[in-house]
């Protein structure tokens, strides 16, 4: 089997692709949840690490109950 081409980003890209900050990227990356690696003084990302990322982060329908409470109160029980 041949070997695939690793894609790197630039940690400008991987932020744009992600549609976050570099300072919430490199949260991320300092908080182990996306891999990066550092060759010198230049940090790259994998392609498909970030894409791993992003597909990990979906939100599972009703899990956001919570972000939106009845106006109404507790008292509508």
């Amino acid at each position: 089997m041949a070997p695939t081409e690793i894609r790197w980003l630039s940690t400008a890209d991987a932020a744009k692709r992600l549609g976050v900050s570099l300072r919430t990227l490199y949260k991320f990356i300092d908080e182990g949840h996306v891999a990066a690696y550092k060759f010198g003084r230049v940090i790259r990302l994998q392609e498909h690490e970030v894409d791993a990322f992003i597909a990990g982060s979906r939100i599972e329908p009703g899990t956001l109950e919570h972000l939106y409470p009845d106006p109404r109160g507790s008292a509508a029980l």
